[in-house]
Order: C-alpha cells, then sequence, then structure tokens
C-alpha cells in the first residue's frame, strides 16, 4: 500500500538561495520539485548534482509565486505542498495532511502549523488561524481561515488549479489573500490544522524589512481592486497611505498595475465577502 505521503508532492520556489537549500531538500520526504525563478547561482545545476531525485524546473526569470503554478501543473499527485527554500514539513505532516484531504471531499487547502526556528517558536499567523473567528464547519478537519502561509499550506491540486493559483497582478509578498478567496467563492474549504508541522528557518538573505512591508501594503490593494467592493477599495488605500513609511510607497508602487487588477477584477460572493468582513478586513 502507497503512503499517504506519497500522494502529496512538495513543490519549492526559489532564487539564489543553494546555501539554504543544501540544508532544507534532505528534510523533505516523497515526490519534490524545485522551481527555480531564474537563479544567478547556478541553483538549478547544483540541485541536479547533489539531489538527483528532485525534479528541477528552471524559468528563465523571476517569476515570484506565479513559479508554484507550474510546480503544481508538473505534479503528478492529488495534493501538492508548498514549502520555500528555508522550510521542509515535519516527519509525518505529510501522511496527515494527505488523510485529512481523503476524509473530508471539500478541503481545498490546508493551513499548517508553523514552527519558527531552533526554537520552534509558533508563528504568529498560526496562531491567529488557530483562533479564527469564522465557524468551524462540519465537513473540516479545523478552524475555517481565508487565509494561510504560503510556506506551510498543502492543496487539492485539483482545487488549486480551478482557482487560478497564483496570479501575475502581485506577483509575491501578500500572494496568498487572492487565492485564499478564490477558493472560498468556489466552495472550497480552507482549514488550520494544528497538528500537522511545518518548520521554518528564515533565510539571513531575506528581503529588506522595509521593501518587503512596502510590497505587503502594494498588494492588499491590488488584491482590494481584484475582489473587493470600491468603499472597501477606499479603505485599505487610507489605510495603507496611514500605516507607517513603507504604506504610501505601497500605495505609489501599487498605481501603475492598477489595470492589471482591474483586468482581474471579479467581486466576491456575498457570503465570502461578509466571512473577510467578519475576519475585519
Amino acid at each position: 500500500m502507497t503512503p499517504r505521503g506519497e500522494a502529496v508532492t512538495t513543490v519549492v520556489v526559489t532564487r539564489d538561495r543553494w546555501p539554504d537549500l543544501r540544508r532544507s531538500l534532505p528534510q523533505h520526504t516523497g515526490p519534490v520539485i524545485l522551481v527555480d525563478n531564474g537563479s544567478t547561482d547556478a541553483t538549478p545545476e547544483l540541485v541536479a548534482e547533489a539531489f538527483p531525485h528532485v525534479e528541477v524546473i528552471a524559468l528563465a526569470k523571476n517569476r515570484g509565486a506565479v513559479g508554484r503554478n507550474v510546480g503544481v501543473k508538473a505534479a503528478r499527485t492529488p495534493y501538492v505542498a508548498f514549502a520555500d527554500d528555508d522550510s521542509w514539513w515535519a516527519p509525518g505532516a505529510l501522511d496527515r495532511a494527505a488523510a485529512c484531504f481523503e476524509a473530508h471531499p471539500r478541503l481545498g487547502l490546508l493551513a499548517a502549523r508553523t514552527l519558527v526556528g531552533e526554537a520552534e517558536l509558533l508563528d504568529p499567523t498560526s496562531a491567529e488561524m488557530a483562533a479564527s473567528p469564522l465557524r468551524q464547519e462540519v465537513d473540516l478537519p479545523g478552524p475555517s481561515v481565508l487565509g494561510f502561509l504560503a510556506c506551510g499550506a498543502v492543496v487539492r491540486r485539483s482545487a488549486y488549479l480551478e482557482a487560478g493559483g497564483f496570479d501575475d497582478v502581485v506577483q509575491f509578498a501578500g500572494e496568498e489573500e487572492r487565492l485564499a478567496l478564490d477558493l472560498a467563492a468556489r466552495g472550497w474549504g480552507l482549514a488550520y490544522v494544528d497538528h500537522v508541522v511545518m518548520h521554518h528557518y528564515p533565510s539571513p538573505a531575506r528581503d529588506a524589512t522595509g521593501a518587503r512591508a512596502a510590497r505587503v501594503a502594494r498588494n492588499r490593494v491590488l488584491t482590494a481592486v481584484m475582489r473587493r467592493p470600491w468603499p472597501v477599495v477606499a479603505a485599505t488605500v487610507q489605510g495603507a497611505w496611514t500605516s507607517g513609511p513603507a504604506g504610501p510607497q505601497g500605495v505609489l508602487t501599487a498605481l501603475p498595475r492598477v489595470p492589471l487588477a482591474m483586468g482581474a477584477r471579479r467581486r466576491l460572493p456575498g457570503p465570502v465577502e461578509q466571512q473577510r468582513r467578519l475576519l475585519g478586513l
């Protein structure tokens, strides 16, 4: 009998982080697909030589979170787990995730408990999801959520592809929001499952805090344009503008991408919009 974990492919997206991959790739079990976002440090060749069991897909340029779509399409399993180059799944986690999907046919995305660093501190986002104010639905394995950490999520491949995966409008940093909304809009359940664990050892090569904060603010505005009522869009812009030094920069950098967001605009169904507002967002 094939272990449930063999029903899950882990898709890792990376760019110029070979030192992190040397540590994280040996921790993965089951099928692994590495999508390289145009690295300049010979990452694809180094991975192919050191980890021949890993399927490597080298992209010509950095496509951000959209690189995950390439990995999901290449996967040949019903479920796909995401990991960054500085994260990996705990032993047995993917077996438990597959069991959840098999037992809950409406489950489209499972958000795992993410532990950070050697101290294994609970990621604040995991704590928020565990205390989700959304009603836990009887056909889901944990609290209902409308968000997740991309480096700590497992998806039903068919649901992910149906919802369009990640998009070119936001690219990365806060890219999870629109996908979560679109999964819910299509009737898929999203749940936080505490006994499925991801380990995250943040890379020392991470983006500068200010730059990332500006991009998160930008993408919050763009996601609102794509899915929320116009009064919510206006409130999101105002909130970003007054949120600190990175906020105005985020709003200004969103402006050139507003036509792309408008081209992808599609209002959320009423019940999903109500859930969103219940979260205070």
